[in-house]
């Protein structure tokens, strides 16, 4: 079995495409896409995109406001979210809706014999929990909430992660559509689709983090053109030159 491991698209269907056009190369067996489809310049782009995969697809803390509200903004930069988000709910199509709603919080998926793997986006007990490299054990366990699998599987946090938790593995593939440079408040993104691949055969599981480019200029281009409310400020987080390393203490 070889398994495509995607998240947080967050409406970026240049990126997305670049993504499963090397997971179609790879010939992979299935895909898991681990939620934050819609939010972004392609509400009902991408989500038909994900639709027409047929893949399993789990709810993300964003495919929850959809259906259910948006939290009481608390910062500028939330509040900004949340007015792309109102946005998105107004212009994605009433099947793209119903399809977010129909998602389930957790997929369990057999890749071998003695070999399944638990997908959720931010942990099996809430879309919002964030699973990082500094993330105490115990705390993580309380996240699990129970659930055991060899191989756990989750989004959220927007970088890519592989770590050992007892006898199992975590693995976050990254961002499709939004991979962090610096995360909130900044929010510098890099110019990059992350993904993951998974490989369970005769006994033997590999994981695969990946990175490849896509078309960031198109990107901007559609957002501009999308009329989404702060396009210009969500065209602009892209970070497309490589930082410039600061002088040493000896010159």
């Amino acid at each position: 079995m070889r398994l495509g491991l995607i998240a947080d698209i967050h409406g970026n269907v240049p990126a997305l495409r670049a993504v499963l056009a090397e997971l179609k190369r790879d010939e992979v067996d299935r895909v898991v896409c681990l939620g934050d489809v819609a939010i972004g310049p392609q509400p009902t782009e991408t989500t038909e995109l994900i639709r027409s995969l047929d893949c399993d697809v789990v709810r993300g803390n964003w495919d929850e406001y959809f259906v259910n509200g948006f939290p009481e903004p608390r910062t500028e930069l939330s509040r900004r979210l949340y007015d792309m988000g109102a946005w998105a709910v107004e212009v994605m199509s009433p099947r793209v809706r119903d399809y977010l709603a129909s998602l389930e919080l957790l997929a369990l998926i057999e890749l071998a014999p003695e070999v399944r793997l638990l997908a959720f986006h931010g942990s099996p007990r809430s879309t919002e929990d964030w699973i990082v490299a500094t993330t105490a054990d115990g705390e993580v366990e309380r996240m699990l909430a129970g659930f055991q699998a060899p191989l756990l599987v989750g989004g959220h946090t927007h970088f890519q992660l592989l770590r050992r938790l007892g006898d199992s593995v975590f693995v976050n593939p990254g961002s499709v559509g939004l991979p962090f440079r610096r995360p909130a408040p900044v929010m510098d993104i890099c110019p990059w689709a992350e993904y993951g691949l998974v490989e369970a055969a005769d006994g033997r599981l590999s994981v695969d983090l990946r990175r490849t480019a896509f078309d960031v200029e198109e990107l901007r281009r559609i957002i501009l053109a999308s009329g989404m409310p702060h396009a210009a400020w969500w065209a602009d987080r892209w970070i497309t030159a490589e930082p410039v390393a600061a002088p040493s203490a000896d010159g």
